[in-house]
């Protein structure tokens, strides 16, 4: 396998409504950032439907579910709540957002992902990203995790402290 290959991408298609993002790989702290960073521009554009297609995503991790989580926040603020739908999620990534309360506030269909996906996405461009850098967008995506739902504070807390400690030490 070459190293493209084996590097995680999200594929996106801006034009489309939904706005459609498609995850190749692994979805976590380290490339978690630059979805954020897009979804936050769709939303300041005035887009406020998303899908996100897992089909193709081997494994995310906590920080990643948090960015998740604080877009259907922001979409909820801004009234369009159900607005972040997740397709294709498999089993054990299903039940990374159930053990996480998120399925209250994604929507989660088992279904296909529309025809044209991926017809016109590109992929996203991903730099590297400093330490600090991503150990504030970790978290802010923790804390996401907590406001969607309280129970998650306990799991957390242990990690909410240490990513506390590293961005104020800088």
């Amino acid at each position: 396998m070459s190293e493209t290959a084996a590097k995680p991408v999200y594929y996106v298609d801006p034009y489309s409504d939904p706005v459609l993002v498609r995850i190749e790989g692994r979805a976590n702290f380290q490339n978690g950032g630059c979805l954020r960073d897009f979804i936050a521009e769709m939303l300041r554009q005035g887009k406020r439907r998303y899908a996100v297609d897992f089909r193709n995503c081997t494994s995310m991790d906590s920080t990643f579910l948090g960015l998740l989580a604080g877009a259907a926040l922001d979409l909820r603020k801004n009234g369009s709540p159900n607005s972040l739908v997740l397709l294709r999620v498999g089993p054990r990534n299903l039940e990374l957002i159930r053990n996480l309360g998120l399925h209250r506030l994604l929507t989660v269909d088992d279904g296909e992902a529309p025809a044209d996906s991926g017809k016109t996405a590109d992929a996203l461009d991903c730099p590297d990203r400093s330490e600090l850098e991503n150990a504030r967008i970790a978290l802010e995506a923790h804390e996401n995790l907590v406001a969607a739902d309280e129970r998650n504070r306990s799991k957390f807390q242990d990690v909410l402290a240490f990513l506390k400690s590293r961005v104020e030490k800088r």
